[in-house]
C-alpha cells in the first residue's frame, strides 16, 4: 500500500484549457489525472447533441486528449478518471477504442461506469410515489415530466474504485460527484470503507478543492493582481497521504499562486451549509478542518471530520423551458446612457405595436452598471445595450430578433456593433434539482481490454 498518492484535476470543464493536462502528465508527477467535463448545462447540452446524432452525447475533446497521451500514460503508470461519459457512455467507449488501434498500444483497460442516467425510469419512479420535488422550492415535478430532457443523478466515488481494482488505466463514467474522481482513487489506494467517514470527508475535501481546475490556483482569485503568469498557470495537484491529510501545489515552475487565500476561496465555492457538505459517500464538516501554507505553494489540509451520508442521490435534470434570444448594439458618443435607454424604448415599444408581449424581458447597459444592478454616476461614452426576451411562443421571440438592426439607421447615431445577424430563438432547459433514492439506482461496473 502507498504511503502517500498525488491526484491532479486537469480540466474543471467542458472547455478548459486543452495545454492544462498535458502540463500535469509532462510535468506533474502524479500518479492520477481527473478530467471533470460535465457541468449542469453541459448534460443538457450532450443530450441534444446525441438527440441529433446517436454518435454524439459526449465529451469530444477527452477523445482527442487521449489520442495525445495515452503511451505518455502507459509509460509513466498514470490512471485517468473522467466524467467524459455524459449521456452516451457506448458512443465514447466506442471512440477510445479507434484511438487505441491508431496509437502504439497493444491495448488498454478501459473502466465503464454506467447507471446515473435516470431518464428512461422517471415514470417508473413516479408510479411508485416520488415526487421529485426541487431542492429549493420544495416544489414536485408535477406535469413538467413530459419535458424533461435529461435526468442524471450523481453517484459516488466506490464504483471508480471498483473499476481502478479490476487494473483499469482509464475510468470513465456519467454524471458522479465532482469530488468522486479525486476520493476513488484514494479509497482504491488505502483501501478506505464506507463507514471510515473522516477518511472520505478528506478525501472529498481534496476533490472539492482541485475540481474547478485553477480555480484553486490563481484563476478566479480575487487578489488577481498578486499572482504571477497567468499566461502558463499551473494546475492543481492534491498529495494525499493514507491517513487522510493532504497538501494542494501545483506542477514546479509554472504560473498562478497556491495560498491559504486561494485554496480558501475555492473551498466557499458551491458550498452550502458549511457544516453539512452532502455527498453520496459522505457529509462532510467544513467547519472542521484547518489550512496551513506549508512550503512555496503548498497548503496542507488536516483534521477533516465526517458523518454519514445521505439515503438519496441528489439529480440534475432539465426541461423543455420555451425560447429566448438576445441582441446586442453598441451605443457610443455623449450621452451613451440616456441613448441607450432612448434605443432599448424604442425596440421595446416597436414589439409592443406588434403586438409582442414577453414572459420575461430584460434591458441592460454593460458598461454602465449592469453586472451590479446598481448604475454608476460616471457618463460613458460606449456602452453595450443588451435585450433579452424568453417566452413560450417561438414566433414572438423570432419577431424580437427582427427589430434589433433597424435602429441603426432609424434611431438615434451613433449606434453600432450589429454584425452577427438576427438573434434566433434558442430552446429553453431550464434546471430542476432535486433527489431520488439510492436503492433504486442500478450502478454498474465493468472493465474492457480494447
Amino acid at each position: 500500500m502507498k504511503d502517500r498518492v498525488r491526484i491532479a484535476n486537469g480540466q474543471g470543464f467542458w472547455g478548459d484549457s486543452i495545454d492544462a493536462p498535458l502540463q500535469l502528465v509532462e510535468s506533474g508527477n502524479i500518479d492520477y489525472l481527473t478530467l471533470d467535463y460535465l457541468a449542469e448545462v453541459t448534460m443538457s447540452i450532450l443530450r441534444r447533441q446525441m438527440m441529433r446524432d446517436n454518435d454524439m452525447g459526449y465529451a469530444h475533446d477527452f477523445v482527442a486528449l487521449m489520442a495525445k497521451i495515452l503511451p505518455q500514460l502507459e509509460e509513466k503508470g498514470i490512471n485517468v478518471l473522467a466524467n467524459a461519459s455524459g449521456v452516451n457512455p457506448l458512443g465514447c467507449l466506442k471512440a477510445l477504442r479507434e484511438v487505441v488501434k491508431d496509437s502504439s498500444l497493444d491495448s488498454v483497460k478501459v473502466g465503464i461506469v454506467e447507471g446515473d442516467d435516470i431518464l428512461p425510469n422517471l415514470s417508473e419512479f413516479v408510479q411508485r410515489g416520488h415526487l421529485f420535488k426541487n431542492i429549493d422550492t420544495g416544489e414536485p415535478l408535477g406535469d413538467k415530466l413530459k419535458d424533461v430532457t435529461v435526468a442524471n443523478a450523481y453517484i459516488s466515488a466506490f464504483p471508480m474504485a471498483e473499476a481502478l481494482g479490476g487494473d483499469a488505466r482509464i475510468v470513465l463514467t456519467g454524471r458522479v460527484v465532482d469530488p468522486a474522481l479525486t476520493l476513488a482513487p484514494l479509497i482504491h489506494e488505502f483501501g478506505w470503507g464506507k463507514a471510515d467517514f473522516d477518511l472520505l470527508a478528506s478525501g472529498t475535501v481534496a476533490g472539492h478543492i482541485i475540481e474547478c481546475g485553477a480555480q484553486a490556483t490563481g484563476g478566479n482569485f480575487s487578489r488577481w493582481w498578486e499572482v504571477e503568469n497567468y499566461r502558463s498557470i499551473g494546475y492543481p495537484v492534491a498529495v494525499v497521504q493514507n491517513g487522510g491529510d493532504f497538501v494542494i501545489t501545483k506542477p514546479i515552475g509554472t504560473g498562478g499562486v497556491v495560498n491559504r487565500a486561494s485554496v480558501t476561496e475555492q473551498i466557499l465555492y458551491e458550498l452550502g451549509d458549511p457544516t453539512a457538505y452532502l455527498s453520496p459517500d459522505v457529509t462532510v464538516d467544513f467547519t472542521s478542518f484547518s489550512l496551513a501554507e506549508s512550503g512555496e505553494d503548498c497548503v496542507a489540509v488536516s483534521g477533516v471530520k465526517g458523518a454519514p451520508p445521505p439515503d438519496h442521490y441528489k439529480v440534475s435534470m432539465a426541461f423543455h423551458g420555451g425560447y429566448k434570444a438576445t441582441g446586442q448594439l453598441t451605443v457610443s458618443g455623449p450621452k451613451a446612457i440616456e441613448k441607450g435607454e432612448a434605443v432599448a424604448n424604442i425596440i421595446w415599444s416597436r414589439l409592443e405595436q406588434a403586438g409582442c408581449n414577453y414572459k420575461e424581458n430584460r434591458t441592460e447597459l454593460v458598461g454602465a452598471g449592469a453586472l451590479f444592478g446598481n448604475g454608476i454616476d460616471n457618463d460613458p461614452s460606449e456602452l453595450t445595450l443588451r435585450l433579452s426576451v424568453r417566452d413560450s411562443d417561438k414566433a414572438k421571440v423570432a419577431r424580437f430578433g427582427k427589430e434589433i438592426a433597424p435602429v441603426v439607421t432609424n434611431g438615434p447615431p451613433g449606434i453600432t456593433g450589429f454584425s452577427g445577424g438576427r438573434p434566433k430563438p434558442q430552446e429553453v432547459l431550464a434546471y430542476w434539482p432535486t433527489t431520488v433514492p439510492k436503492e433504486w439506482l442500478d450502478v454498474t461496473v465493468r472493465v474492457e481490454e480494447i
